[in-house]
């Protein structure tokens, strides 16, 4: 309990003008792998998490994203000077556009907007076969649909067997079922690589 009074405090000063706060990633990993392993904080059955926010953003106007969520709720999500935010690696709120889908995890504030501490911009996790490969791409068959994902150079990573994640992409072959997370290019068949789970 005191963690989550202390991050409301923080995010609460950030959104206020605060100084000195902490950036979120003290809070908890930025890492893709966090967004999409988190426990869902407990909430009564068929009421969502409120610190939880998903969807696709329609506007930003300043530090403030308007998100449609996929269930077509509304979210009005503020960035702060703690909010850690991931976009195939981690970046700046600059880099956010209208259009982007994204997960967005922080505290609800007592006008409704959520405060984030960690934004996961155009976040995807699937699972297919290797189809094709070419030069820094991958092309899998994800539930009969085709995806071409992108590998891209000095970001992505293999993790083949469980062992340690590697810059080597050489040991995917044809045929091959992995995970992937990236980064989808939204309203496109594409995502960028970030890692890529197989066997070796």
């Amino acid at each position: 309990m005191a963690t989550t009074i202390d991050r409301r405090r923080l995010l609460s000063t950030a959104v206020l003008g605060g100084a000195g706060i902490v950036g979120a990633t003290a809070l908890g990993s930025l890492a893709p792998e966090t967004a999409l392993a988190a426990e869902p904080v407990p909430v009564a059955p068929g009421t969502p998490d409120p610190n939880f926010a998903e969807g696709r953003v329609t506007s930003i106007t300043g530090t403030m994203l308007l998100v449609t969520g996929s269930d077509t709720t509304l979210h009005r999500i503020r960035i702060t000077s703690g909010t850690s935010i991931w976009k195939l690696h981690p970046t700046t709120f600059d880099r956010v556009e209208k259009g982007d889908g994204l997960y967005a995890r922080g505290v609800r504030l007592p006008d409704g907007t959520l405060a984030a501490d960690s934004l996961w911009v155009n976040i995807v996790n699937l699972q297919g076969h290797i189809a094709a490969m070419g030069r820094n791409v991958l092309h899998l068959d994800h539930r009969g649909r085709r995806i071409v994902g992108h590998i891209v150079p000095g970001t992505t990573a293999a993790v083949y067997n469980g062992t340690p994640a590697v810059s080597d992409v050489s040991l995917l072959r044809v045929g091959r079922h992995v995970q992937v997370i990236g980064a989808w290019h939204p309203d496109t068949n594409e995502i960028d690589i970030a890692t890529v789970y197989a066997a070796a």
